[in-house]
């Protein structure tokens, strides 16, 4: 018995009986060229990248963004991540500091390599432990460019295993770190979106010095567990002086803006090992969501 017309198709399992879309998009590309067939409006809505960048579908973009990024985790099977957080200008270890302006910057770039070093290790010790889940927990996520990320990307990469890079668009950043696992390498227009996806899979959020991008990241994932919409995840920061000397956190308690107990929210590590016992500490807990 004839399995229905030739515009119907079985899809996994299901029954389909219209024409996709990829196939009504290839018909209209082979449709003879003419005034009306090369007018924009003739374009179909989904293929026309002029239409889709128009300010009033702004809302859509957001939803795309969103559910694109979604879509790709989720098909790779990524349930948890451990997000790495920490400045681009850092340098890897005997590397010049290229962002320096000054011999001040300089010299402070160059010592701060020691966290590339750290950031390294730190994924490295993650993936590790990732592999005993086939890597669906813990998987190392990074911004996706250079210096802390690439570090964490990198130290994933050495122990072969996947990584996460959620790139941005900025006029002054090269491309995505060679690190990043190629099928996870997600680029965004949209930092809010970018900062759900951050969030919306963490189980551990480790903060390395870094700049105003980095300030916010850490303020919104400390903004998110103090109001408690978000899980007390551990939130590290490697590098209690750097910290310190750049935030007062005492300071905020003391003129009442915060508790006192939100400062205990965070953990100040110097080291990879420091961090990973506080995350194995803490989801050896029982009802804290341990892998």
């Amino acid at each position: 018995m004839a399995n229905g017309g030739r515009n119907s198709k079985v899809k996994q399992g299901e029954w389909e009986p219209l024409r996709d879309n990829r196939s009504d998009l290839a018909h209209t590309e082979a449709v003879p060229l003419t005034a009306q067939s090369a007018s924009p409006s003739y374009r179909l809505a989904y293929a026309d990248d002029d239409f889709l960048c128009r300010r009033e579908l702004r809302p859509v973009r957001l939803q795309l963004e969103l559910l694109k990024a979604g879509m790709i985790l989720d098909e790779a099977g990524i349930r948890s991540t451990v997000v790495l957080f920490g400045g681009a200008r850092i340098p890897e270890p005997g590397r010049p500091a290229w962002a320096a302006k000054n011999d001040t910057q300089r010299q402070n770039l160059e010592a701060a390599s020691v966290y590339y070093d750290e950031a390294r290790k730190f994924a490295r010790l993650c993936s590790e432990y990732s592999a005993d889940y086939g890597h669906r927990e813990f998987v190392v996520v990074t911004g996706g460019g250079p210096g802390v990320m690439e570090a964490g990307n990198r130290g994933a990469h050495d122990v072969h295993a996947p990584s996460v890079g959620l790139n941005i668009v900025l006029p002054h950043e090269q491309a995505p770190n060679p690190y990043v696992t190629p099928e996870l390498s997600l680029n965004f227009h949209y930092f809010a979106i970018r900062k759900m996806h951050f969030m919306m899979r963490a189980k551990a959020v480790a903060v390395f010095p870094g700049g105003f991008g980095t300030m916010d990241e850490l303020f919104e994932t400390l903004t998110l567990i103090q109001t408690g919409r978000m899980e007390k995840i551990p939130l590290i920061l490697f590098g209690e002086k750097f910290w310190r000397t750049m935030i007062n956190f005492d300071a905020l308690a003391d003129f009442g803006t915060i508790a006192p107990d939100d400062i205990k929210l965070l953990h100040f590590v110097e080291t990879a090992e420091q961090a990973w016992s506080i995350v194995e500490r803490h989801y050896r807990q029982p009802g804290n969501g341990g892998a």
